[in-house]
């Protein structure tokens, strides 16, 4: 996919910008990049204008400082909507793009239709999680981003699917991250808030969906809220990745509910 990029004040972005009509944004997880989305996006975009870029430091954007909160990529997100003249859009956030899609949906909320969390969850980091952050940080420092993801990707498939192509992929993917873009996205999700209340008080319509395998976030994280305007959704035959696993389940609940907003 033909990737843009647009120069902000504190990083360059680059991003994917395909199709027309309403916008919807994509947005991917640690040491992903808009590549994540590369099974899903050719769907949407038939119908849609798919907006997916790639996190600072990630894939082929680059930083211009040493961290970012999830806040700020939130607010870097805004800058780039704007740039882009786009008013509002639905978002989707995977992971560690479903912590921002929370913090955008807290300061932002007008400029949503709605929004998903894809394997992602509004809890912030446990205790034990907390020194896992940091303990992939020293990882990144000691022994460089190869060795991190070569350790972090098996565990983001299900245990009953994992094929070998699409771990090689999403390596490929994750050794473009560069060593300060993990370790900013690391130290943004180790410090994140609690984002329950934004799930609790959204008038928005909501996508919850999770994996009924995913090792790295249980269904029961993503599913923390339930209200009227609050879809939960269980994809079958994956764990952390169902845009690889089982893209065409993942498509087709992602495409219910935009034709329901």
């Amino acid at each position: 996919m033909k990737t843009n990029s647009v120069k902000l004040s504190n990083a360059t972005i680059a991003y994917v910008d395909k199709g027309e009509g309403k916008a919807i944004v994509l947005l991917h997880g640690f040491c992903g990049s808009s590549l994540y989305w590369e099974k899903v996006t050719p769907e949407l975009s038939k119908n849609y204008r798919v907006i997916a870029p790639d996190l600072p430091g990630h894939g082929e954007s680059s930083m211009d400082k040493g961290y970012y909160s999830i806040e700020e990529y939130a607010e870097m997100l805004k800058v780039l909507l704007d740039q882009l003249n786009i008013q509002k859009v639905t978002m989707f956030g995977h992971s560690l793009g479903g912590y921002i899609t929370l913090a955008f949906a807290e300061k932002y909320s007008n400029n949503l239709n709605g929004f998903s969390l894809v394997h992602s969850t509004a809890f912030p980091d446990s205790e034990e999680a907390k020194k896992g952050r940091l303990a992939n940080t020293e990882k990144v420092q000691k022994e460089g981003i190869k060795s991190l993801i070569d350790g972090l990707v098996p565990k983001l498939f299900s245990p009953d699917n994992v094929e070998e192509d699409h771990i090689k992929v999403v390596k490929e993917i994750g050794y473009l991250t560069t060593p300060q873009g993990a370790i900013s996205a690391l130290t943004a999700m180790k410090n994140r808030i609690d984002r329950n209340p934004v799930l609790e008080d959204t008038p928005l319509p909501v996508l919850l969906v999770a994996g009924e395998q995913d090792q790295i976030i249980p269904a029961e994280k993503t599913f923390s809220v339930s209200r009227d305007n609050i879809k939960q959704r269980l994809i079958k035959i994956s764990g952390h990745m169902s845009m690889y696993e089982n893209p065409t389940d993942l498509i087709s609940e992602m495409n219910e509910y935009l034709s329901s907003i």
